[in-house]
């Protein structure tokens, strides 16, 4: 008796997800926008420190425009090498999303015009922490798993 067409699917599914390459090429494409946003600070930091200011108000945003590179730069390269401290990097650059959606899309505040927009910006990246902390929890387990052995 052949196998369904549906196991062999999942079988082929279940081969690819397994194979070390396609985590490490999740890891990267998650953690791109944040290194590339760092990097680009990191070239601007002028502008960089004018979009801290503008969003937040904070002074003296230079030290906060440092922190934020420091962040999507640290936490990225956590989050790209893998390994046993993988999941800090994924925390981080969660909670930096967290806290700078709140400042830039915070849809209630928002003139009726712009309301639809940033109301989608703002769940388009409520998914992006989510995905980012699911990260953290399959990476704390795997280091967990890796230091039981």
């Amino acid at each position: 008796m052949s196998a369904s067409p549906l196991s062999a699917v999942q079988s082929a599914a279940e081969n690819l997800l397994g194979q070390s390459w396609l985590t490490t090429l999740a890891r990267i494409a998650v953690a791109l926008p944040f290194l590339l946003s760092g990097v680009a600070k990191l070239a601007d930091f002028g502008g960089a420190t004018s979009e801290v200011r503008g969003l937040t108000g904070f002074e003296p945003a230079e030290l906060l425009a440092v922190l934020v590179i420091m962040t999507q730069l640290g936490g990225s390269a956590l989050l790209i090498a893998g390994g046993r401290y993988a999941w800090i990097g994924a925390v981080a650059l969660a909670g930096f999303t967290a806290i700078a959606t709140l400042f830039a899309h915070a849809f209630w505040l928002k003139p009726a015009a712009e309301r639809f927009l940033h109301q989608n910006i703002f769940f388009e990246h409520v998914s992006i922490i989510g995905g980012l902390v699911l990260l953290a929890i399959l990476a704390a387990r795997s280091s967990r798993g890796a230091r039981a052995r």
